[in-house]
């Protein structure tokens, strides 16, 4: 019965956190789209900086909504330290899907905020949050 209900909440956080994420995700989408439609960057950098924005945007709604509470500076840290790794990830699997593949940016973009989501999840769970309960 422990068990049942421990995986029920964190199913119940990572649909949170997901939703969260796709606040996020629209913002770093919309930075990447809009710099490189203006041509002011490429697709990889642009990618980088929207994903930087996205990542503020989640900070704020996962630390109040996924995992309840107030928005600490350790807290912070952890969570753009993983940030932080996670954009550098973001950067170079972009870079790896458009170099060998011919997809369009906009598609390799969605593949790795899929792969980011589930990996970011769990160190944010496991880690950044982990003081306030997190599963």
């Amino acid at each position: 019965m422990a068990e049942a209900k421990l995986r029920r909440r964190f199913g119940l956080r990572f649909l949170a956190y997901a939703l969260v994420g796709a606040v996020g995700t629209a913002c770093h989408y919309a930075v990447l789209v809009a710099l490189v439609a203006l041509g002011l960057l490429a697709p990889v950098p642009a990618s980088v900086l929207g994903a930087v924005v996205g990542a503020a945007v989640n900070f704020v709604l996962n630390a109040r909504f996924t995992f309840g509470g107030r928005i600490a500076w350790d807290t912070a840290a952890r969570f753009f330290a993983t940030a932080a790794l996670a954009a550098a990830a973001n950067g170079v699997l972009m870079a790896l899907l458009l170099a060998s593949l011919t997809i369009d940016y906009r598609v390799a973009q969605v593949f790795v905020t899929a792969l980011l989501l589930g990996v970011t999840f769990l160190v944010n769970a496991a880690w950044t949050f982990r003081a306030r309960g997190a599963p």
